[in-house]
């Protein structure tokens, strides 16, 4: 269970910090080893019963927080239901504000990433990776304005490296010199790898840290992360052990410079 140290507990209604959870849920199809992705993929193309289990406790963690980001979450598809993913974890989990990236029209599925939050966001941008093969994207959400905004990039980055550093270059240009950003979500490499050194050499951003988090049931690989820019003070770092897809989740503790301060809202956390 994520908890808190009773200062950070008190402060958690402050407007400048932020408990920040990201989770590729896998469509709420839950993985349990490789052979699965053979022996059980029929369940990531269509709806069944265990799906909806795994969202209910994906809702369940989700609670906890201040903003969600989600990858390969599923809309108004065949696999999914036909029911909106995104927006079915929002009213389960009492978020007032959701949004839904689309990054692939299929018959079978509908996947993209996905944005639960607490705070009424400024603005949502919808940006398109670059890639020889379409279908990936960075969800921007801005929260205040200007300089004092910050800004959540949820991503999904490609399979192969020379993909990952393409969309890295455009994810460095889109963050730039900003300096209350996050960019958290499934990378698809750790943060070591030559794939994501743009990010690191044209922007103010950073690994929160890293542990593994795939695949959910050993996990060997720190591939879901979160970078902050370095005026954003990362209090907690953690990968919860809820294993319902194939990927573990990844929960941050942030605290937020004076110069950055989130805008009230009357909607907080149950």
């Amino acid at each position: 269970q994520w908890t808190h140290d009773r200062d950070m507990t008190d402060a958690r209604d402050h407007e400048r910090h932020l408990r920040l959870l990201s989770f590729n849920i896998q469509a709420g199809a839950q993985t349990n080893a490789y052979r699965e992705y053979f022996t059980r993929g029929w369940q990531t193309l269509l709806p069944h019963r265990g799906k909806r289990a795994n969202l209910d406790q994906v809702a369940s963690l989700a609670r906890g927080f201040d903003v969600v980001a989600l990858q390969e979450a599923d809309s108004h598809s065949l696999r999914s239901g036909f029911k909106h993913q995104v927006q079915m974890l929002a009213e389960n989990a009492d978020f007032p504000y959701w949004s839904h990236q689309r990054n692939r029209a299929l018959a079978l599925a509908e996947p993209g990433n996905g944005l639960l939050t607490r705070f009424a966001p400024s603005s949502i941008i919808d940006h398109r990776l670059p890639g020889r093969i379409p279908g990936r994207g960075t969800l921007e959400v801005r929260f205040g304005e200007e300089a004092a905004a910050l800004r959540v990039f949820i991503v999904h980055l490609a399979l192969t490296p020379g993909a990952r550093l393409r969309q890295a270059e455009f994810i460095a240009e889109l963050v730039g010199d900003s300096m209350h950003a996050v960019v958290l979500g499934d990378f698809n490499c750790e943060p070591d790898s030559r794939s994501l050194s743009p990010l690191f050499m044209h922007t103010r951003l950073r690994p929160a840290a890293n542990a593994p988090s795939f695949p959910s049931w050993q996990p060997l690989r720190s591939i879901d992360q979160v970078l902050t820019t370095t005026a954003i003070d990362v209090r907690r770092y953690e990968v919860l052990p809820l294993r319902v897809s194939d990927h573990l989740p990844i929960a941050v503790d942030l605290h937020l410079p004076d110069t950055c301060v989130l805008p009230r809202t009357e909607h907080r956390r149950p």
